[in-house]
């Protein structure tokens, strides 16, 4: 209340004039999902959600159906492919391209599985593909800030990220945001909870993973998100919380074995990515969009896996067809490289580059299979017909260059 007086400088006329003055207490709206009284009590609706898992549950059934007519050795094969993805797609969603070839060497001698030219990898590498392995085969050991200081020094071995020093086997000292942007027209996309609520937050987060009951796919959602919001690191907060979401969905399957890529296909699909994650980070804490999204990605990241596991279901097909066919080494040297994806045309000239041996002894030994049912000619000029391999009587593969 406030009180004003007025005066024309007649007494007779002084007045009191009272005047109520209303405060408004301006509110202020919460930013981010973390600042939301609510958090981290997530919700979202059941019914969809259950409708998108049925889907996602019958696409699996599928995937393990297919998966069944092979052997461990082949399934092992099919493995070292998927985590050998996972692992290289998580880094090029955050920028960091690995090289193909030693992330899948480093899988494959960590898992026991025998490669016919393996390469030898880096130590970042090797860290990289520990990480990622420690999450996925020992998937039932609880989930501990030690373990995952662990996973940060897997992916930080030199206390440095690019040019700057960071945090490493311990949560963050500092704000954290996320920027795009040049600088001076930077953009924040997010800003992270405050480096003293980190302890209480992933405490929180620790205990609720540990003993989560939801299924497993949801948990999975659940558990990248969340995660990601508290942002507990320096950097390496994205592949990390890709690697627990990787964790959750082996708990899903109750399997140390991954036939699919959750990671590669959010690679694919990296802008809707972000832009679902800053959404869903600006809003509250009913999550159904982003599960719905999620799970929507997980479907196409199981039917993608076709594509991949193929190769291998199509090369385990084809020598428990020919178990009996006789063979030379070099013949079965040259049809394993095509059956595993070599990236070029089944000729006699590509055969005779490949094992070094005169154009007349490759025609020799492709015009034997040819004989035996197993390459079929295919159209090409008559000097140079090029090939397709009967896997079975119903199964062709024909080998063909990369950018065909």
């Amino acid at each position: 209340m406030i009180l004003l007086f007025h005066t024309d400088n007649k007494p007779q006329n002084l007045r009191l004039i009272i005047r109520k003055t209303v405060y408004l207490q301006k509110t202020v709206m919460p930013m981010y999902i973390h600042e939301h009284k609510e958090w981290p009590s997530f919700s979202w609706n059941k019914e969809l959600v259950g409708e998108k898992l049925n889907k996602v549950n019958k696409a699996v059934g599928y995937l393990m159906g297919r998966l069944s007519v092979i052997g461990f050795n082949d399934k092992m094969s099919a493995v070292v492919e998927s985590i050998s993805h996972d692992i290289i797609a998580s880094s090029e969603i955050e920028g960091v391209e690995l090289n193909n070839e030693q992330v899948r060497s480093s899988v494959a001698r960590k898992l026991g599985v025998q490669l016919p030219n393996p390469t030898e990898s880096s130590r970042y590498i090797d860290g990289v593909v520990e990480m990622a392995l420690d999450a996925t085969v020992n998937f039932n050991s609880p989930l501990t800030h030690e373990r995952l200081f662990g996973w940060h020094n897997c992916l930080f071995s030199t206390g440095w990220s690019g040019p700057t020093k960071i945090d490493v086997a311990r949560y963050r000292s500092g704000d954290m945001k996320v920027i795009s942007g040049m600088f001076g027209r930077e953009k924040v996309h997010y800003v992270a909870p405050a480096p003293e609520r980190i302890d209480e937050e992933m405490n929180r987060f620790l205990d609720w993973f540990n003993s989560d009951v939801h299924n497993g796919y949801v948990k999975s959602a659940i558990a990248h998100l969340w995660f990601v919001c508290i942002h507990p690191f320096d950097d390496g907060n994205g592949r990390i919380g890709r690697a627990i979401a990787d964790m959750a969905l082996s708990q899903a399957e109750d399997s140390k074995m991954r036939f699919f890529s959750i990671s590669h296909q959010i690679n694919k699909d990296k802008k809707q990515y972000y832009d679902i994650l800053e959404k869903t980070q600006k809003g509250d804490c009913e999550i159904t969009e982003w599960i719905i999204w999620y799970l929507d990605c997980l479907l196409r990241s199981v039917e993608q896996s076709d594509e991949t596991l193929s190769k291998v279901l199509n090369k385990a097909i084809f020598w428990q067809t020919h178990a009996e066919t006789v063979l030379s080494e070099r013949q079965r040297e040259v049809l394993n490289l095509y059956l595993d994806g070599y990236p070029g045309k089944l000729t006699a000239k590509n055969w005779a580059k490949r094992v070094k041996v005169s154009p007349d002894t490759a025609a020799r030994d492709i015009k034997d299979l040819v004989e035996k049912g197993i390459l079929i000619p295919q159209q090409g000029r008559v000097r140079d017909v090029f090939y397709g391999i009967r896997c079975s009587e119903s199964i062709i593969v024909i080998p063909m260059p990369e950018d065909v």
